[in-house]
């Protein structure tokens, strides 16, 4: 699944700051504009509590009281038909009605029938809630009760006699269930068409343990089965599933005609893979082959050719995979559909791909490079799980990081293919492993993997769809892809596949078709790939590599951002890696890789001479950080003001964020960390930039309500001057866009930086922009790219006439990538009176729909004036917005993160113990783990600004001493 709030875009730091007329007020305002990034974050935002009904004793004991089922039965098949009614019965509540068969086979004799359901209500079969039929011709023991254990979510069959093992069994049962907006099992989206009528939408959401919610089903991933599905819908809808139709009829169902559909039977598959939707949507298509690939969406944005990008980059990219993993793609077709409402950022049901809008479908006009990297690389991370992930599964949740970390690496290879001259596989650096970090250098971390017994329910399941699994996991297989090389990484994965397919796995089986791969190709390592894999995979976080050129020792330690925290964990391997090390210095690049396996070594060859520099982890390829003696560190910055295309680009990126995150770990002091930006003024590239941008960022939410402020806004605006120029003359006055996907991202770093930081320049042209689009409201002068900064600059200055002018343009927009930039925008208001009413709009679905709530609310924080108002609003309202968007959604720890990121007093701590401890009777769901970090992730910004402040204010005023702003 791709994650639905995840990695802020690089593209999108936008800290506003104004100038309030001619004077020089400056008002600070920050807004990360938090586009959200793919991946990471696929999880439902609903809660897992069921309907009330007879429960049966509850001693722990009983099987029906365990949250994992046991193993005496094996699924073969289900024949499953569902009859969504998209019109409310007595007005109110939307339901669907369904029945459903499966035939299981008894593996070890029982007399005890348990199946996953949650929320359904069922019709009598006789006495009883099921009925049983014995198959190969022997006889069914009788049923003596039936009943729903809702805290475990089972259909509960308790037979007079024990199932005989061998045989197979017919388990039928007939049921309603709600078609809620939950987001959740079936649900429904709506939607309003161009005439302004309600559509309504039957669609699905299975992972992770919600298929129970639209039928009795063995929910777990390792109970694979073939599904026959067949769905009754009004006659002017379409319905699709994970497989092509097989037969189309009508039928009269209480005096109404009906269509009925039965699609294929599908290859062995998971429940949470299962899919099928009721629409009125319409299509693009091609075919790849002898695949037939169609893009679904609202009528209105397909005949906008909306679809049409994703139609283009999903044949090649299915025909890369199919090269990369040499496998055919295992199914006849490729639905991709874009959903109004959904929770994530996409799910790869088999054959049936689902996506919010925003990662589907793109619009020339409106959308920006942004958008379009966001489609290609969500499609890719889908596709890629059509076989890592779907063809072969893991056996359960406690490896997911497996499977999600894998997509989430191979999209870039994936998009790639796609967009060959973009160099998007340089983005990882940035986009996951210098984001995770921040996450992994807490004591507050996790291993990747976790024990099986450690996730049981469906909250700890949707718990470990976070950051450290999507983005460490990408990390880690990019670094274990770049020392194996990708070719035996290919071979090994490849055999993996070809051993598995419709099969379940544990991540030691690829680890062991890796090995094989390396001993036929005579690969040197310095241990078992197992041995050196599970120092990053069983044991969180990650080392510091600090190497001394004077002498060449080298040497590794645990990295935490607060030095002075205790890691509580423990770890078998004492943390401590074995750590793949590439290198270069002035002279050349290093011929061998490495291999630092003890706390401390010598390597001769990282003894350079005083005139010249070493670099250590080219391309960043490991996932571990970087310190030098100082001698070392002044020949780097030497070169980077020299001549600073003499070190590869994205190690200038590295040699900023490495710098940073030691001084915040009191490795170096913070000035070091603060010259490695002076080279800046006469820096062109994105990666630098953003890197600086980024770590910059942490000053700003630290300082930003400080003196330190005013003159760190002198500072920037005269490194960013040079670049906003340099764009200026390149695009011809803002009239053309540079060609690189690199370049357009920085020509936005530009001009977010210079009109968030009060650049005169940059805010006139917002207020120019706005006065013409204000003149003919059908014509938007704003290039697409610079929209998102732009109308934050717009609705920053302009007072409450913008806002207005601005939300009414949201309310109308129909391409979902444009109303995104501009409900971010509205949290750039610098007026408390504005945010507190946005606030409230949050918890009105009709005026913010669910699904982006809590990245409203986020972005509201991430407001210097928003923030504590935003503060607020989440305590008062914790009851309430808890109950209705449920603890099982990744979001939550999102929206306890970005409240609490400027938190750097002991009063705010005070504040943040007291809402742990007032809210613990209803807890904090998905968002536990992140209050934790953030109580953390306080204290260490409590004691680093105590440390910081005078020296940071020193550093700033010396470096603009020079220059009259």
């Amino acid at each position: 699944m791709a994650a639905g709030f995840f990695i802020s875009k690089s593209v999108g730091i936008v800290a506003i700051v104004l100038g309030v007329g001619a004077v020089a007020t400056i008002i600070a305002l920050s807004v990360v504009y938090a586009q959200e990034k793919n991946k990471v974050t696929d999880t439902a935002d609903t809660p897992t509590t069921a309907a009330t009904t007879t429960a049966a004793t509850t001693s722990p004991t009983e099987a029906w009281n365990r949250w994992r089922l046991p193993t005496t039965l094996m699924p073969e098949s289900y024949e499953v038909t569902l009859q969504p009614f998209l019109k409310p019965k007595d007005n109110s509540t939307y339901i669907f009605k369904g029945n459903s068969s499966v035939v299981f086979l008894c593996v070890e004799a029982t007399n005890l029938i348990l199946i996953h359901s949650n929320k359904l209500n069922y019709t009598q079969q006789g006495a009883f809630l099921a009925s049983l039929q014995a198959l190969d011709n022997s006889n069914e023991p009788a049923i003596t009760r039936t009943w729903l254990e809702t805290t475990t979510q089972y259909l509960v069959v308790q037979l007079e006699s024990p199932l005989q093992q061998g045989q197979r069994y017919r388990l039928v049962s007939s049921f309603t269930g709600e078609l809620a907006d939950d987001l959740a099992g079936f649900y429904r989206s709506e939607y309003e068409d161009e005439s302004g009528v309600r559509r309504v939408v039957a669609t699905t959401q299975m992972q992770a343990a919600d298929a129970r919610k639209a039928f009795p089903c063995f929910d777990e991933p390792a109970m694979k089965a073939n599904f026959t599905v067949t769905l009754i819908h009004p006659s002017d809808h379409h319905a699709i599933s994970n497989m092509p139709p097989r037969s189309t009829w009508q039928q009269e169902i209480d005096g109404e005609m009906w269509n009925v559909t039965e699609f294929e039977t599908t290859p062995k598959m998971s429940t949470y893979l299962l899919a099928f939707i009721v629409s009125q949507f319409s299509y693009v298509h091609n075919m790849s082959e002898n695949v037939l690939i169609r893009i679904w969406g609202r009528p209105e944005a397909i005949a906008e050719g909306q679809g049409e990008y994703a139609l283009q980059v999903t044949g090649p990219i299915l025909k890369f995979f199919e090269g990369h993993y040499n496998t055919a793609y295992p199914l006849p077709k490729s639905d991709q559909v874009g959903l109004p409402d959904f929770n994530a950022g996409a799910m790869e049901n088999w054959g049936l791909v689902t996506y919010r809008e925003n990662a589907l479908l793109y619009d020339n006009t409106y959308s920006s490079i942004g958008n379009k990297e966001r489609v290609v690389t969500v499609i890719a991370h889908e596709l890629a799980h059509q076989w890592f992930g779907n063809l072969v599964t893991l056996r359960w949740w406690n490896d997911l990081w497996l499977n999600e970390g894998f997509a989430s690496y191979v999209e870039y290879l994936g998009a790639d293919s796609a967009e060959m001259s973009w160099g998007i596989k340089d983005l990882m650096v940035l986009n996951e492993v210098y984001t995770v970090m921040a996450t992994d250098a807490l004591t507050t971390s996790h291993p990747l993997s976790f024990d099986e017994d450690e996730i049981n329910t469906p909250a700890q399941i949707s718990e470990v769809f976070d950051s450290i699994a999507y983005s460490k996991g990408a990390s880690v297989l990019r670094m274990l892809s770049d020392f194996l090389t990708e070719d035996v990484f290919k071979e090994g994965l490849q055999s993996y596949l070809h051993t598995f397919a419709y099969g379940n796995t544990i991540y030691m089986d690829l680890w062991a078709h890796l090995q094989e791969a390396v001993k036929k190709n005579n690969v040197l390592l310095p241990d078992t790939i197992s041995n050196i894999m599970d120092r990053w995979t069983l044991q969180m976080g990650f080392p510091v590599v600090t190497v001394d050129t004077s002498t060449g020792t080298v040497t590794q330690k645990h990295f935490l951002l607060d030095p002075t925290s205790e890691v509580q964990r423990p770890s078998v391997f004492n943390y401590r890696w074995i750590v793949p090390i590439t290198w270069k210095t002035s002279e050349n690049v290093g011929a061998d890789r490495y291999w630092l396996t003890e706390d401390s070594a010598t390597n001769e060859q990282f003894r350079v001479g005083s005139s010249n520099w070493l670099l250590l982890n080219l391309n960043v390829s490991g996932y571990f950080r970087v310190n030098y003696n100082q001698e070392n560190w002044d020949q780097l910055l030497g070169q980077l003001s020299r001549d600073p295309q003499a070190i590869p680009v994205i190690n200038r990126a590295q040699i900023i964020d490495d710098a940073f995150n030691l001084a915040r770990a009191k490795y170096v002091n913070v000035t070091l960390a603060l010259d490695t930006t002076r080279f800046l003024s006469q820096e062109t590239e994105y990666m630098p930039w953003q890197a600086a941008l980024n770590n910059l960022q942490y000053f700003q939410l630290m300082f930003d309500r400080s003196e330190v402020f005013g003159v760190m806004t002198k500072y920037i605006k005269q490194q960013v001057t040079p670049l906003f120029s340099h764009y200026k003359n390149i695009t011809n006055d803002w009239n053309t866009r540079p060609t690189g996907l690199m370049d357009q991202y920085n020509e936005i770093n530009a001009i977010s930086t210079a009109c968030s930081y009060g650049i005169t320049e940059c805010q006139q042209l917002a207020t120019t922009y706005f006065n013409d689009w204000n003149k003919n409201v059908t014509r938007n002068p704003v290039p697409p790219n610079l929209r998102s900064s732009i109308y934050c600059s717009m609705v920053a200055t302009g007072g409450e006439e913008a806002w207005d002018f601005i939300w009414d343009r949201f309310r109308e927009a129909t391409v979902v990538s444009e109303a995104d930039k501009l409900r971010t925008a509205l949290t750039c208001s610098p007026h408390p009176w504005i945010l507190n009413r946005y606030l409230q709009y949050t918890v009105d679905p009709s005026k913010i729909r669910r699904q982006d709530a809590t990245s409203t609310i986020n972005s509201i924080a991430s407001n210097v004036v928003g923030q504590p108002l935003a503060w607020d609003f989440i305590r008062g309202n914790w009851r309430t917005l808890f109950s209705q968007y449920g603890g099982g959604s990744f979001s939550f720890s999102r929206l306890i993160l970005a409240v609490t990121q400027r938190f750097s007093t002991e009063y705010e701590l005070q504040q943040l113990e007291q809402f742990k401890a007032e809210n613990q009777d209803i807890g904090f769901g998905s968002g536990t783990r992140a209050l934790e970090q953030a109580l953390e992730r306080t204290r260490t910004n409590i004691n680093w600004v105590k440390e910081n402040q005078a020296t940071v204010l020193a550093w700033f005023q010396s470096a603009t001493a020079t220059t009259h702003s």
